[in-house]
């Protein structure tokens, strides 16, 4: 990269609202060698910015979501363009006019507060006194947040535009590029060429050298990225309607423009606000219209006709529902008279939007390409915030909030397509304004991958979700027959309707049965990676850990070097067969994700991940290995084509050891060791490894061998009751166990220590982390913790980890951390909260924190919730509220895990 005083070469692809904030990040960050191409003018650029209504409501189910909303306001607060405002604060109100959506604000009202956002529930009293003119008789309520605001989109981006350019940033507007060019895997610039217009014909073609190039062409995204780039971006532009009124007395002029809070009107997929002396109203409701990349107008229609390419003519009919429920709660807009309105239709138009899958946007660094980089799908709402989290991403290698949930990569590669991404995106454009439940499964393109079980799960009653394409087996019908449900050693008590949804009483049942007898849960889905080299083998121990040794090499040498670098938190197993729990930690040790190595032979690992992050993570480091080596390391898919059972319980070692030869005692079979089997003749990689915390093996086999191995072990189990095991039973004994899921109890946020997983660090890494002053408690382990006895299973306290600290206490060069993820059981174990809730002291006002996992733990008898509570003075038996759609609930803090704490059932 050729670096100098004002940094490495960029080239951003975009003057829209993203393209110039990130423009105007990297110069205040003094990164000012930046050229900002643009296919059409500065600042109206006819993109989607060009025409976006600028509302900005901050509060979303999606905390990462939230937070660049806020940094968005933040940011453009105050500012101006000409003596014309930029961001203008002047709140929103969510109205509720059935019980369901009432129902559902309460449970915003907590995610806001969970983050922050300033919120309150109010009347319809209070609503008309905000807002005159409201017809309110048919409301129950609305959530006022009084510091969201309206943005507006254009001149947005002409102040940060000008600021960075002010600062050494060259804007090159109506031009086309038309590549980019790579050398190797490395970006090395992009082809440009000026848009003709106004018969110029074609200009000359050069090249803009470039160190990094960042593509923020919204719209044109998706064409851009299958032209030029080969690939399917995820991500699907829809026409929305969007109307104006007649103008009419309001008394707000043209240049204040919008005086009274946003509206959104959820029940009938709708939102409006002032805009000068008119209303504009924007519509949900209407059918999805998507626009594939040969509809969308190029910047020479563009230049010849002055119509913005993000502009589509307006469908009346389509915005006709809408504006029929617009006049009746606003009934100035009725227009049978003077100064009452009516819609002006020639000034309406359908705008284009962007929509991915799950409604965040794509951004980070293209796999497989050095120093390319994306920001698509960006509104308004998020985008000075995306610019700040990509200019730092871009600077430091730290974005500097969790992007699992933002990360263009976190889409499996294996479902991604056009029609995936085309049905994926109506969705998301059907369902903005739904009550969408935490658990709700898409209904689209179900069935799209399936495992070799699921037949044999059909048959048995299974309801199914969908993950990534798969289709996983939530319980199953058939266990209805298991007896009653039990939430301990009580009957089992009725849930409240929103924690009832998607989940069944079978669930506890299949808990139970698991626990007391044998159960078969369906691992095929679960992401897995062959890690592998050729060569001779490095198996000599001092050498194969050695992280100075020259002689290490190949697959090992490549993980004992992400150790040495602090980025792998334990090393690899030294012999073959063993298992390790470990993490990827990035530059700053936070936790990318957590995986299991296990050793398949002296150069090959099979790798145990959360998903398409991990993978790009490690091919990205796998590049950078080749780089400096000559090691031929691969890294392979080992989930497709394959498939994979968890059979778990105190049965199960009765079960496997009826199919096999080998004897699977535990002192001929240990924890965390791997081992091939055939089991009833079928070949099968074995983990024995515990996400339930019983014992049991991971049994992984090619997919055609998948019918034989279900019925054999199906039939094998018969004299010891064993039953399949679904997904809900499965979260529920992993929270008894206190094991973390990566993603939703900790992300790259958060350390180690704090996350409490400072166990599964040692050696380089810790001192690497020490060093930092991250986790300043992490033991230095004289040696890495070998599988067996005294392994520590995933987040296992064990006899070399003591379990969490209790807060204050301190150990031999030990810090309490400032927040920690701990353990609650609430008082009352019929109540059940699912994710997101804010956490108070009794009677506090401002939260202490929020909740990430929770659910009824069957086998204890409680309701479990994790919560990350800011602040070191929490200890075991405090008392705390956690907020549930507006009512407190008791709960305390509570020593983990809640089942089992020494492990001995899982090791047994």
């Amino acid at each position: 990269m050729a670096q100098h005083s004002k940094g490495p070469r960029v080239v951003i692809v975009g003057l829209g609202v993203v393209g110039a904030a990130v423009a105007d990040e990297l110069v205040l960050r003094g990164w000012t060698d930046v050229s900002v191409v643009e296919q059409g003018p500065l600042f109206e650029t006819g993109g989607s910015s060009s025409h976006a209504p600028g509302f900005v409501f901050q509060t979303s189910p999606n905390r990462a979501m939230t937070q660049l909303a806020q940094r968005t306001l933040d940011k453009l607060d105050g500012l101006d363009v000409n003596g014309e405002w930029v961001s203008k604060r002047v709140g929103g109100i969510e109205l509720a006019s059935t019980e369901a959506r009432l129902h559902e604000l309460r449970r915003r009202l907590g995610l806001a507060q969970a983050c922050g956002v300033p919120a309150e529930l109010i009347s319809p009293e209070q609503i008309a006194a905000l807002w005159p003119g409201l017809d309110t008789s048919s409301l129950l309520g609305g959530l006022h947040t009084p510091t969201d605001a309206v943005v507006k989109g254009v001149r947005a981006v002409e102040f940060q535009a000008r600021r960075a350019q002010a600062g050494g940033a060259r804007l090159l507007p109506w031009t086309r590029v038309s590549a980019v060019h790579t050398t190797g895997s490395k970006v090395t610039g992009v082809e440009i060429r000026p848009v003709e217009a106004h018969g110029t014909g074609p200009g000359a073609t050069q090249t803009l050298p470039a160190d990094i190039v960042l593509l923020c062409t919204g719209l044109w995204g998706p064409g851009m990225a299958r032209d030029q780039l080969g690939i399917a971006l995820p991500m699907l532009p829809v026409e929305h309607g969007f109307g104006f009124s007649l103008p009419s007395p309001t008394g707000v002029d043209a240049a204040t423009e919008v005086v009274k809070p946003m509206l959104r009107h959820q029940d009938f997929a709708m939102y409006l606000r002032e805009w000068g002396d008119r209303i504009a109203v924007g519509a949900y409701e209407h059918r999805p219209l998507p626009v594939a990349p040969e509809q969308i107008a190029g910047a020479e229609d563009f230049a010849r006709t002055g119509i913005h390419p993000a502009v589509h003519p307006f469908t009346a009919e389509d915005f006709a529902p809408t504006w029929a429920e617009a006049q009746r709660l606003l009934p100035g807009l009725v227009g049978s008279g003077e100064g009452l309105a009516e819609l002006d239709t020639a000034r309406s138009f359908n705008g284009i939007f962007s929509f991915t899958p799950d409604g965040g946007p794509l951004l980070g660094p293209v796999p497989g390409t050095a120093g390319l980089w994306m920001a698509q799908s960006v509104w308004v709402t998020q985008s000075a915030g995306v610019a700040q989290v990509m200019a730092d991403w871009m600077t430091t290698g730290d974005p500097g909030i969790d992007t699992h949930s933002l990360d263009l990569s976190r889409f499996d590669p294996a479902v991604v397509s056009s029609r995936w991404a085309r049905e994926q995106g109506e969705e998301s454009y059907d369902e903005v304004y739904d009550v969408i439940h935490p658990k709700a499964s898409t209904l689209k393109m179900r069935g799209l991958r399936s495992s070799a079980f699921h037949s044999r799960h059909r048959d048995l009653g299974a309801v199914f979700e969908s993950a990534a394409g798969w289709e996983r087996p939530l319980w199953f019908e058939s266990n209805q027959s298991l007896g009653e449900a039990h939430l301990g050693d009580q009957p089992l008590p009725d849930r409240d309707a929103w924690s009832a949804r998607h989940w069944s009483p079978i669930v506890a049942r299949e808990a139970r049965h698991l626990r007391e007898h044998v159960g078969l849960v369906d691992m095929s889905s679960l992401p897995r990676l062959q890690l592998h080299s050729a060569g001779p083998s490095t198996d000599d121990d001092a050498a194969a850990h050695s992280a100075a040794d020259p002689s290490a090499h190949g697959a090992t040498g490549f993980l004992l070097d992400l150790h040495a670098r602090g980025l792998l938190s334990r090393r690899p197993s030294k012999a073959v067969g063993g298992i390790v729990y470990a993490l990827l930690l990035d530059e700053r040790g936070g936790v990318l994700s957590d995986i299991t190595l296990a050793r398949t032979g002296p150069q090959s690992y099979h790798l145990g991940i959360n998903g398409p992050l991990d993978t790009a993570w490690l091919q990205a480091r796998i590049a950078e290995h080749h780089s400096a080596t000559e090691d031929g390391v691969q890294l392979t898919d080992a989930t497709t084509g394959a498939c994979g059972l968890g059979l778990w319980g105190p049965q199960a070692r009765t079960v496997l050891q009826s199919l096999v030869e080998e004897d699977l005692a535990d002192e001929h079979f240990k924890f965390y060791r791997a081992r091939q089997l055939r089991v009833a003749g079928v070949p099968v990689l074995a983990l024995r490894l515990s996400y339930v915390g019983e014992l049991g093996w991971e049994l992984y086999a090619p997919a055609e061998f998948g019918g034989f191995l279900w019925d054999a072990l199906n039939q094998a189990g018969q004299a010891q009751q064993i039953r399949p095991v679904g997904r809900r039973a499965f979260e529920s004994l992993r929270l008894e166990k206190g094991f973390r899921l990566w993603g939703v109890d900790m992300t790259r946020e958060h350390t180690p220590l704090e996350a409490g997983v400072a166990f599964a660090v040692a050696g380089e890494a810790a001192e690497k982390l020490a060093a930092l002053g991250r986790t300043e408690s992490v033991p230095l382990e004289p040696g890495p913790l070998e599988p067996g006895p005294l392994e520590p299973g995933p987040l296992e306290p064990g006899p070399l980890e003591p379990g969490p600290l209790e807060p204050g206490a301190t150990a031999s060069g030990t810090v309490v951390p400032r927040r920690r993820l701990q353990c609650l059981v609430l008082q009352d174990p019929a109540r059940v909260v699912l994710g997101h809730e804010p956490v108070f002291a009794p009677d506090g006002a401002e939260p202490l924190g929020y909740v990430t996992s929770a659910d009824q733990g069957y086998t204890v008898g409680e309701s479990i919730a994790y919560a990350w509570l800011e602040g070191a003075a929490h200890s075991i038996g405090d008392p705390v509220e956690i907020e549930y759609f507006g009512e407190r609930l008791a709960a305390v803090l509570a020593a983990e895990p809640r089942f089992d704490p020494r492990g001995t059932r899982m090791r047994g």
